[in-house]
């Protein structure tokens, strides 16, 4: 009997690999396995030779990163190490291993200061270290394996980890008027329709027994929809009917150790056209999320 085509999933325990695993019960054509950075630190180089030479994947999903963006710009060397240096060196092992390396990164490679929205080959001017340190390592991961599919991403929440509806919950139960930002613009992206958005290129992939030269690249999810975060923030209070009062404020009342893009939504043109995804509303991923939330 034939063994099935495996998965490898870093960095486990975040957000999205969390939604990973649970979307992997739908996936019984696919054997999983999903590795903490407890279980494989992806800078510790001998531990990621070790596990391909145990589990043979076909195909990586990395979703380990270094996400703490303002700390990062005191942390530099750490962020640089985790998101640049170890993501070349893990796009390297699967080149080296005939397996297909998937890379999620962000629209923080980007300046923010475009009018419309970015394309994947629009030219990137991070205004971050955690930007750099990501533009960085798709550079690597592109350089060492030309095969690399990387994916951005832009405004991730889930049920799961720390992020801005939970945040936002959180703060609405607490307080009687909150501020939030309002001229920051972007998409969010549910991270359980960024694992089906994987999991789709992934099917694609092996359906058409796609060599790997081709479809390789970049590609840009979120759900649709443009917004800024005080938009954000009031459709979450009126679905989890809270009577918070939320006040729109400037960035410059809200000062950050990292700047932040004003203007970060992706054209999600190319993902759709080529490996068929279908992008869901942000409201209609935001109250299955929110329901989600509730229910724990």
């Amino acid at each position: 009997m034939q063994a099935l085509p495996k998965i490898l999933v870093t960095g486990a325990n975040g957000q999205l690999g969390k939604e990973l695993k649970q979307l992997s019960e739908q996936h019984q054509q696919f054997e999983f396995v999903f590795l903490s950075k407890e279980d494989l630190p992806i800078h510790h180089f001998e531990m990621l030779h070790k596990n391909f030479e145990m589990h043979k994947p076909s195909y990586v999903i990395n979703c380990a990163a270094y996400t703490a963006v303002d700390r990062a710009e005191q942390e530099k060397d750490l962020a640089m190490q985790i998101n640049s240096e170890a993501t070349g060196m893990l796009a390297k092992v699967c080149k080296e291993n005939n397996c297909r390396f998937i890379h999620i990164s962000t629209d923080y490679v980007f300046d923010g200061m475009a009018k419309q929205p970015y394309k994947e080959d629009d030219a990137t001017n991070p205004q971050s270290v955690y930007g750099i340190s990501k533009l960085e390592g798709e550079q690597l991961a592109m350089k060492y394996n030309p095969d690399t599919i990387i994916m951005r991403t832009s405004w991730v929440y889930s049920e799961y980890g720390k992020n801005f509806v939970k945040t936002m919950m959180k703060l609405m139960n607490e307080r009687e008027k909150i501020g939030v930002v309002n001229d920051q613009i972007g998409s969010p992206t549910y991270a359980a329709d960024l694992a089906e958005a994987i999991m789709q290129t992934i099917q694609w992939l092996h359906i058409h027994n796609s060599q790997l030269t081709t479809h390789s690249g970049i590609y840009h999810f979120s759900n649709s929809g443009i917004i800024s975060w005080y938009d954000f923030a009031v459709a979450i209070k009126q679905l989890i009917r809270s009577n918070c009062k939320i006040n729109p404020i400037p960035t410059t009342a809200y000062p950050t150790p990292a700047k932040r893009p004003v203007y970060s939504v992706l054209d999600t043109t190319k993902i759709q056209n080529t490996f068929g995804v279908h992008l869901k509303d942000w409201k209609e991923s935001l109250a299955i999320c929110i329901d989600k939330i509730k229910k724990q």
